[in-house]
């Protein structure tokens, strides 16, 4: 199993088709944990920002996508997705391993952990810092993919996620480099 994990793209749809084509491409499914079109009213404008020509290409993408919704989405993205926006939480099931996607606003650290477990989760996605973490804890994993394009990180790399099978790694998306690595308990 191969999963895409992305969040606050915030409507960069030149990041989005690059991401795809070289990491996407070939996943089983993938996981958008929030913010996806709206650029939200604390961020700049990139010069990329076209909401509307990533919703088509989300709507065409060939790979299944599930997405929790994030503070910068609304009602009317839900009306030009083809996919649901789940709200609060996604959840999901791969070969028995329960995964959780909540955007991250509204969470405290101790609550993330706190509702992985509750939930049974083998691990949690959240978003919204615009900075990539790949934590774990009691078994469970928590993971942060970042922003593809306005990281927050002081390198201002631009970071998503793979997992594949028992594998999550985090990689800088412009260079290929895998920047954290964890295993998912078994």
């Amino acid at each position: 199993m191969k999963i895409g994990v992305i969040s606050d793209t915030h409507g960069c749809i030149e990041t989005w088709r690059i991401v795809y084509e070289r990491y996407f491409y070939d996943v089983d499914f993938i996981i958008h944990a929030g913010d996806v079109l709206y650029h939200g009213p604390r961020n700049d404008i990139l010069a990329e920002y076209n909401p509307k020509a990533l919703a088509e290409e989300l709507n065409n993408c060939p790979v299944p996508v599930t997405i929790a919704s994030g503070n910068c989405d609304a009602e009317v993205d839900s009306m030009v997705l083809s996919m649901p926006v789940q709200a609060p939480y996604a959840y999901v099931v791969v070969e028995g391993k329960r995964i959780i996607v909540n955007h991250g606003h509204m969470l405290t650290e101790d609550m993330v952990w706190k509702t992985a477990s509750r939930m049974k989760a083998a691990v949690i996605i959240t978003g919204h810092t615009h900075r990539a973490t790949l934590t774990k804890q009691e078994g469970i994993i928590w993971l942060n993919p970042g922003s593809p394009s306005m990281s927050k990180r002081e390198d201002k790399r631009g970071t998503i996620a793979l997992i594949v099978d028992n594998r999550i790694e985090i990689y800088d998306w412009q260079t290929g480099e895998v920047l954290a690595r964890e295993e998912i308990s078994t």
